[in-house]
């Protein structure tokens, strides 16, 4: 796309603003940047510009004269685009991309990109990995690093860009075309954003929309929604499996992953030579190397990554055992499913953190995961009283509210004994009293830091 000359309107100012609005700069357009909150300090915004930047920052509300001369408006992932804001930009004929569509447009090379409820981090940092010891050019974009828009200029013909990509961004994408792409599952979340499972997995699927049969799809066999996807899926489709044997595919059977392929099985790994706890990150491993597979990475070689790659920050993250207690990070656990996953890699008796924004969802399925492995759920956040409902209801009694993140780890501390785990999985975003889930995984390892001392 040419947008040389051209005003494009980028709205947010947070990571994805700002790296969209330099790649303009660098592409020689005229990025307006707009911030609907009011309170944002348009002085403070221009610090995070490259130095005598020449952008126009508005912030409030959106003069009309504003969208007369615009070409592209590019919203970043926290806005949604139902809103009547949206509303008005499309009024005026104006297209609107998320900073995925842009970055993809400006991108050269080969694109893996990665989505899914639950495991989009560890798959795309173990993907990443296996690429970066194959190949020389190798970048990877998303939540789990920089946005796509931070790096696509950086890109070569010969490039492997590999991308965690979120239903928020798929919602905007238009050309979009990964060679490899993932759904590795569908749970609710985000129901506040796209009302209904059945928009919420249209939109995950939506990933496939422009892959055609040279490509490939890896699916998760024993998910209803992404098992209904493959059946329909206009690419080749590639199975994952933790319960059951695919078509074709990588599967487990018992400790020991398998791979069926034109019919004939394979053994791949035991499950204990890989450094990752739980059996979602036997599915986020296999699902890695399906990717790494049908992109033409030998098996050897995945293999050797594997076995040597460990856990991301956040996602079930063994911080230290202090006086007998061990302290597992897995803020990243922001819906139950993903917390569900972080109970069961627990092998002790758990006290357990809960509690934040809602983003309505519903929590009867990760009370019932408790199974007499935690003993205390301490809850914080807007969410606390409406789970404390929900664990009454099915006969968990011993919660406790803080007021506090201090508070919190101050009762954690009281309620555990040698043996014992203190896990935070909180089972919700960490909006409201957390800019995001990794400030609340990083004082919550500093404060076991503090402890230790």
């Amino acid at each position: 796309m040419d947008v040389e000359g051209k005003k494009i309107l980028v709205i947010g100012t947070g990571k994805s603003g700002i790296a969209a609005a330099e790649l303009l700069l660098a592409k020689k357009a005229v990025p307006v940047l707009f911030d609907g909150n009011e309170k944002t300090d348009p002085e403070e915004v221009k610090k995070k510009l490259p130095e005598g930047a020449d952008v126009r920052i508005l912030v409030g509300e959106l003069p009309e004269e504003t969208l007369s001369d615009v070409s592209l408006a590019v919203f970043s992932p926290g806005v949604p685009v139902d809103t009547p804001f949206a509303g008005r930009i499309r009024d005026k004929g104006i297209p609107i991309w998320g900073e995925l569509e842009l970055g993809y447009a400006f991108l050269k090379g080969k694109v893996i990109a990665i989505t899914g409820t639950n495991g989009k981090t560890t798959t795309t940092a173990l993907t990443g990995q296996i690429m970066r010891d194959h190949y020389d050019s190798v970048f990877v974009v998303g939540n789990i690093g920089d946005p796509i828009t931070a790096e696509a200029l950086k890109t070569r013909e010969d490039s492997v860009t590999v991308a965690e990509v979120s239903s928020f961004q798929l919602e905007t994408t238009v050309d979009f075309h990964p060679q490899i792409s993932a759904v590795l599952n569908v749970t609710p979340d985000h129901l506040n954003r796209h009302h209904t499972m059945e928009n919420y997995a249209a939109v995950k699927e939506s990933i496939t929309k422009n892959q055609t049969r040279e490509d490939t799809c890896v699916l998760n066999y024993s998910d209803p929604y992404t098992r209904a996807m493959g059946e329909r899926c206009p690419v080749r489709v590639v199975w994952f499996s933790s319960k059951e044997q695919p078509p074709e595919g990588l599967y487990l059977d018992g400790e020991e992953i398998m791979r069926i392929s034109g019919g004939k099985k394979e053994h791949v790994m035991n499950i204990h030579e890989m450094q990752l706890l739980g059996v979602h990150n036997v599915e986020n491993v296999m699902a890695a190397i399906a990717m790494s597979l049908a992109f033409g990475v030998p098996m050897e070689n995945i293999l050797d990554t594997v076995r040597r790659f460990r856990a991301v920050e956040h996602r079930i993250e063994f911080v230290d055992e202090v006086n007998g207690v061990a302290y597992y990070n897995d803020s990243k656990g922001t819906n139950p499913d993903a917390a569900i996953r972080g109970i069961r890699a627990m092998t002790r008796p758990t006290i357990l953190i809960g509690g934040g924004y809602d983003k309505q969802n519903e929590y009867d399925e990760w009370i019932e995961a408790f199974d007499g492995k935690v003993k205390k759920l301490v809850l914080i956040g807007q969410t606390r009283e409406k789970i404390a409902a929900c664990a009454k209801r099915h006969g968990f009694t011993d919660y406790v509210f803080a007021d506090s993140f201090e508070e919190c780890m101050d009762i954690c501390v009281k309620s555990a004994g040698p043996g014992d785990a203190v896990l935070l999985s909180p089972a919700c975003a960490s909006w409201g009293m957390f800019p995001n889930y990794e400030v609340r995984g990083n004082m919550f390892k500093e404060y076991v830091r503090k402890l230790k001392e």
